[in-house]
């Protein structure tokens, strides 16, 4: 069975539909959704107990946020989603059935809900393994002996804990991509403009694979980006 993990920060305007989809598109392996908020908002936190899923709150940041819904869940099996990418129907039965094949942690490919031809073009890599081309959109499952054992998300990394996540789970198990395609939003891009936010994100991406620190990567996105 799976625990499904959403870290929220203002998600109340799209978090039941969101949590509604997940509901109607699942197989049948979903044994709890863990709503991991940084604000408590009231009105994410009614949404969900409405629709008596579990609710819990911490400090702001993914790497935290993820760690708290993981550490809330009761499966054998993590998966990690944000709040705006959703993934392919019956999402669960295709995790179930990757990790019973041996693979101890993955991700789907991904699609933006956009037809710029650029963001379709980075789309289209996100089906192959290589680290280059993760991201945390993709989401991620994971067993939850494995991301136990791996030391979890670093919550040192309020950005990029993605990327540092990736070589540790990959030493430890096999990682998989399904070839089935997750839907993410491009808002952000639709808000700073494709070709800016790409290259404000490669620069970002570089800089971290050439060892520039965590604060300097993050000092630079709270400038540009966020």
């Amino acid at each position: 069975m799976i625990s499904v993990v959403i870290p929220t920060y203002q998600e109340d305007d799209s978090i039941e539909h969101f949590l509604t989809y997940l509901q109607e598109n699942q197989a049948g392996y979903i044994k709890e959704i863990i709503v991991s908020d940084a604000t408590n908002c009231s009105i994410t936190r009614e949404v969900v107990e409405k629709k008596q899923l579990k609710f819990v709150h911490g400090r702001k940041g993914r790497s935290i946020q993820m760690n708290n819904g993981a550490e809330a869940a009761s499966s054998q099996i993590l998966y990690f989603l944000h709040a705006d990418s959703y993934p392919p129907k019956d999402f669960d039965k295709l995790i179930v059935e990757a990790v019973e094949k041996g693979h101890g942690a993955g991700c789907f490919y991904m699609g933006f809900d956009s037809k710029h031809p650029v963001l379709r073009t980075f789309g289209w890599f996100t089906r192959f393994k290589s680290s280059w081309c993760r991201g945390g959109d993709q989401s991620l499952f994971i067993e939850k002996s494995l991301f136990n054992q791996i030391g979890k998300f670093d919550e040192d990394y309020l950005i990029l804990e993605d990327s540092e996540i990736m070589p540790r789970i990959k030493k430890a198990t096999k990682f998989n991509v399904i070839q089935d395609k997750l839907t993410t939003s491009a808002r952000r891009y639709r808000e700073n403009g494709v070709f800016r936010l790409q290259f404000l994100f490669g620069i970002i991406h570089v800089g971290y694979r050439f060892g520039f620190s965590h604060n300097s990567l993050l000092a630079f996105y709270k400038k540009h980006i966020y």
